[in-house]
């Protein structure tokens, strides 16, 4: 995330009101289930509105079906359907930009990935129909530069408990928020800066995907006019110094070019295929020597 890009820092965290989620309770799970079986269609637009705040209260729960499969998948059915209200988008945005911002812990292990998910979905349907001022949207980028930058959990799929999956739910956000033309400048250098600290970990061998999530929001940051030829050669060089280093093999170093090259090889092919000639011409270059540089 860097243009010389490493001197960019990431906006002040701009925190809100604290709002605890509520306890899930087993009336939530039973309508959820129910809800779920008739395709999230329900004719009771009240009922729905208190369905969907509800819903936000299980997403932190370790049963994985009713956390993953219900309350995260009622969720993201409603805001894409455009069923849910303005004020219960509201009400879930606060909600959850606290969640992000709660103690990293065990009991928060599920609910921050969760939420930051949840808050892709939201920054998506203000994409498609603009709904939060521009304040807002500055306190969703800093919130989620700041978890991602942040983020030390690496897990992601456990049979038993399912999904956490931090690091990918954090670039789908970043996606989310690259695609909105509504996010300036000063955003998608902290946003850009938040995933290249999280591109190569050396503590950690990604295996779920993670390296083509954060490529993708990348490449979607590399559509806007934020970022120039410099830009990019600056950042792919800098990227390189910190995770290809000479010396001998350890694990940190095996890590490190494991993450970048899942990473550097999907970017490298979307934008060898991409039809776009500015992408192609700003990226291709510095790209191009970094994938030489792992392999």
């Amino acid at each position: 995330m860097h243009r010389l890009i490493s001197t960019f820092s990431l906006l002040p965290l701009l925190f809100i009101s604290t709002v605890a989620l509520a306890d899930c309770d087993e009336a939530s799970k039973h309508e959820l289930k129910t809800a779920k079986s008739v395709g999230w269609k329900l004719d009771d637009d009240g009922k729905r509105q208190n369905l969907a705040l509800s819903a936000a209260d299980c997403l932190g729960v370790a049963d994985a079906e009713l956390r993953d499969e219900m309350a995260f998948e009622g969720l993201s059915a409603w805001m894409r359907a455009e069923k849910l209200t303005l004020s219960t988008l509201t009400s879930l945005r606060v909600k959850m930009l606290n969640a992000v911002q709660a103690p990293a812990d065990e009991a928060t292990s599920f609910l921050r990935p969760f939420a930051i998910l949840t808050l892709a979905e939201l920054v998506r349907v203000d994409r498609k129909k603009p709904y939060l001022s521009a304040e807002e949207r500055v306190d969703i980028v800093n919130a989620g530069s700041h978890y991602l930058s942040n983020l030390r959990d690496y897990r992601g799929f456990d049979p038993k408990d399912g999904w956490r999956h931090g690091i990918a739910h954090s670039a789908d956000l970043m996606l989310q928020l690259a695609m909105n033309p509504a996010i300036e400048k000063a955003q998608h250098e902290a946003m850009l800066a938040a995933i290249a600290s999280q591109i190569a970990p050396s503590t950690h061998f990604y295996q779920y995907g993670e390296g083509v999530r954060l490529m993708t929001a990348v490449f979607y940051l590399a559509r806007t006019p934020s970022f120039n030829k410099r830009d990019w050669d600056l950042w792919f060089n800098k990227l390189m110094d910190n995770t290809i280093q000479p010396g001998p093999y350890t694990q940190a170093r095996l890590a490190q070019r494991h993450n970048v090259s899942a990473f550097l090889l999907p970017l490298y092919f979307s934008v060898r295929e991409s039809t776009d000639p500015a992408i192609k011409e700003n990226l291709l270059p510095a790209l191009r020597e970094a994938v030489r540089k792992v392999n």
